[in-house]
């Protein structure tokens, strides 16, 4: 999945870029709110991170990947790893934000398994 957010409009995004793996159908709907992969206790960080890193021009992982948790269209969980970038310029500033992003959830609950063990 490719996700392109563009400030002030954040919650919007490209549904042709959403094709996560089929994780959202293509009638899911043109522009959504992130909240459809976000989980509930998650989203409020999410949104304070997010509006962080578009004031400082910069992500605190630096665009290094991180796995997180996200919630599929049928309400189970899902890790995905992710990378954010700001993409900004020298005459306008900050642009926007984009993301990648993998399901990692059998690699994840595999290695989580094998550490419990």
């Amino acid at each position: 999945m490719l996700e392109i957010v563009t400030y002030p409009n954040a919650l919007e995004c490209l549904h042709a870029l959403v094709d996560f793996d089929s994780k959202f159908a293509s009638n899911d709907g043109f522009s959504f709110t992130l909240d459809l992969i976000i989980p509930e206790h998650l989203r409020a960080a999410h949104s304070r991170v997010y509006h962080q890193a578009i004031a400082a021009g910069k992500t605190k992982s630096g665009g290094k990947p991180i796995v997180t948790r996200a919630t599929h269209k049928n309400g189970g969980k899902l890790y995905v790893e992710l990378a954010f970038g700001i993409v900004s310029d020298t005459l306008h500033g900050v642009l926007g934000a984009l993301a990648t992003a993998k399901d990692v959830t059998q690699s994840y609950l595999a290695n989580r398994a094998q550490r419990n063990r």
